[in-house]
């Protein structure tokens, strides 16, 4: 199966991608999605077949999520996601704890 994928860059998460069939655009993802996605920005279009290798996404579940939702989700790195997640530990732990 061959895919014609318009590849779309989350305007709030610099890690966070949207991968949907060119003809389709976003027109399959929920608005729920849309809306913690923020502003599609176009980033690359790609023909995608099970061959095609991809960077940070297993192009088996890229295809068949496109195939069964009309969309795939790619997050950020796990990396990306811990080092975020230790600097608001680190803003929390400065605190005032009430005492």
């Amino acid at each position: 199966m061959k895919v014609i994928c318009q590849i779309y860059r989350s305007s709030r998460d610099s890690g966070m991608y949207l991968y949907c069939r060119k003809d389709q655009g976003t027109s399959k993802v929920p608005e729920e999605l849309m809306q913690r996605f923020g502003r599609a920005e176009p980033a690359m279009v790609l023909v995608l077949d099970e061959n095609r290798k991809l960077a940070n996404a297993d192009i088996g579940k890229v295809l068949q999520s496109l195939d069964e939702k009309g969309y795939y989700l790619q997050l950020p790195p796990l990396q990306q996601m811990d080092a975020e997640a230790a600097a608001v530990r680190s803003h929390n732990s400065k605190l005032d704890s009430g005492r």
